[in-house]
């Protein structure tokens, strides 16, 4: 696992992590700017600290299970398997932002904030990718012996 160091104004590590993942063709400025507009509207909309929001927001869209593809005797199985914390936190991100990114819209700071208050507020496409995931990981409970 890599050392996460924290953003600039934030001074937390899940900002930096979220940063990262914006990021296109190496413009982390822009990532920067990106995600300080959104975080600025989810203020102005909510009234609460962005921080929690998007701390609530991580923490509902975190998978518990995911499925493996494993290869036994010709078949091919989707094996449910439990999911690391930091494993689980970078999944959740990713769904954010490709849920932010499917999202019609102006910007992407618009965009990603919406899509944060929604999976904040338990609702939006990212919940339902991480509730589909858990759909299919209960599915194939019948394969968890082939861990």
């Amino acid at each position: 696992m890599k050392n996460i160091e924290s953003d600039p104004v934030y001074r937390n590590r899940l900002v930096n992590m979220l940063v990262d993942r914006i990021l296109k063709n190496g413009k982390k400025s822009l990532a920067y700017q990106i995600l300080y507009q959104a975080m600025k509207r989810i203020r102005q909309k909510t009234n609460k600290n962005p921080l929690s929001v998007l701390r609530q927001a991580v923490r509902g869209v975190t998978p518990d299970v995911v499925t493996q593809t494993k290869r036994v005797g010709g078949s091919t199985y989707r094996v449910p398997v439990e999911v690391a914390p930091a494993e689980g936190k970078a999944l959740a991100i990713r769904w954010l932002l490709s849920a932010c990114r499917k999202r019609s819209g102006r910007s992407t700071a618009l965009r990603l904030s919406d899509e944060l208050m929604d999976a904040a507020r338990n609702s939006g496409s990212a919940i339902r990718k991480k509730e589909e995931t858990h759909k299919v990981a209960e599915a194939n409970k019948a394969f968890a012996h082939f861990r």
